[in-house]
Order: C-alpha cells, then structure tokens, then sequence
C-alpha cells in the first residue's frame, strides 16, 4: 500500500500549468475600389432687372417654357430715362435655366470612366477606379498590396500579441 500512495497522489494531483504564455498573430487585409459618380443640379431661369430713373414701357422677365421640358426664355423689354440729364442707373441680368433632360441621357460610365456628363448648371462628377486593387496573405503571414490606377485604395496590418499569465 504504501508503494501505491505515491501513484494515488500523482493521480489525484492538479495538472502543472504548461507555462501561461500565449502568443497571437492577426492579419488583415482591406482594398477598396472607388465607383463612379455624378451630381448633377439642374439650374432654373433667372431675371433680375434694378433701375434708378427709368421708366419701362415693356418690363424684362422670363417667358414661360413651351413645354414641360424645356427652360424659361427671356423676355424682352424697352426702357427709357424718365427725366433727361438726370442721374440714372440701370441694372438687368438673365440666367437661362437647364432644360429637362430625357430619362437614360445622363452620365455613362464603362470601365470606370464617365464618358458622357450631364449638361446641367452644376455638376460634379468623380470618374472611380480603373482597375482592380490587390491584397493577398500568406501561409506565413505576409501581406502583398497593390494598386492598378486611380480611385483605389488597400490597407493591411499585422498585429502580434503576447501574453504572460
């Protein structure tokens, strides 16, 4: 029996910690490939007329569009110095607002170049990326990035993390 009792207590016995230390690698990766885009505003018709000392006899202004589509027009107008001699000043402008474009005529983009714009007042347009970004890993944990043109972007980082418990 009592040659047993060293057996039974290393059975019964807690496990040895193996050490408490762990160790952690994180990779990533992240590419990103910009699309196309447009903004695009279209701009009404403006007039605007100020005076000092003149008399219209045809007021200036925006003619009514001839259609649902298309933009206001000026309208014309005949002004004269009410008092000859006197001091005058006079002041008119006109915008000629955007007609309404048909459905399908805006921008077109292939391969990620905007080949056609709209034609309105205000636009803005970013043509994207050209190509495909690259991001790869390896087995062992190295990080491979590239990039083929505009409108791209990638990221990768490697992270190690070491703990003592």
């Amino acid at each position: 029996m009592r040659k047993l009792l060293p057996l039974i207590l290393l059975l019964i016995a807690p496990a040895a910690q193996a050490g408490g230390i762990t160790h952690k690698i994180t990779t990533s990766v992240s590419a990103v490939s910009d699309g196309a885009y447009s903004i695009a505003n279209r701009v009404g018709s403006t007039y605007s007329m100020s005076s000092n000392n003149i008399t219209a006899s045809t007021l200036g202004g925006v003619t009514a569009p001839a259609s649902a589509t298309a933009a206001g027009t000026f309208k014309t107008n005949s002004y004269a110095q009410t008092t000859a001699g006197a001091s005058t000043s006079f002041s008119e402008s006109f915008i000629s607002g955007d007609a309404v474009a048909p459905i399908g005529s805006g921008s077109g983009v292939s391969s990620g170049v905007v080949g056609n714009l709209p034609a309105f007042g205000s636009v803005t347009t970013y043509s994207g990326a050209s190509g495909n970004p690259t991001a790869a890993l390896t087995s062992v944990g190295a990080i491979t990035l590239g990039v083929t043109g505009p409108g791209q972007s990638v990221v990768g980082s490697i992270s190690s993390e070491l703990n003592f418990n």
